[in-house]
């Protein structure tokens, strides 16, 4: 079993053991958690803006690299408990990332000038 696939069966383990089962959802429910696990990572993501010193005007904040690590780990708890509501594998994870990647590289070569999702639909 590769890291990936680890992670996604521990972060099943411990949803699980929280109560929260997202095996067989409907689509109101899987509505429901990705909204959930959206405002998880929305919160996390603010408490790794506070973990480097983004206020201009105060002297006293420092870096806090420890913590900015914590909370990475923690948004990616919630991403990857989004990608289990929507029915994604540690697989199916890999293989859009590399399609997206593979765009993305695509449009930084064409010079990105204009916003165009249709290149991700084969996605």
């Amino acid at each position: 079993m590769d890291k990936l696939e680890e992670i996604f069966e521990l972060q099943d383990a411990l949803n699980k053991r929280i109560g929260v089962n997202l095996d067989a959802l409907s689509d109101e429910e899987k509505a429901k958690w990705v909204l959930q696990y959206s405002r998880a990572m929305q919160q996390e993501l603010a408490e790794l803006i506070d973990s480097v010193p983004w206020k201009w005007w105060a002297k006293y904040q420092e870096f806090d690299e420890q913590n900015a690590k914590v909370e990475v780990v923690d948004l990616f708890h919630f991403l990857v408990s989004a990608a289990q509501v929507l029915g994604m594998t540690a697989e199916d994870v890999y293989v859009a990332y590399t399609k997206k990647n593979k765009v993305n590289h695509n449009r930084q070569d064409s010079g990105y000038e204009k916003k165009d999702e249709s290149d991700s639909r084969h996605i």
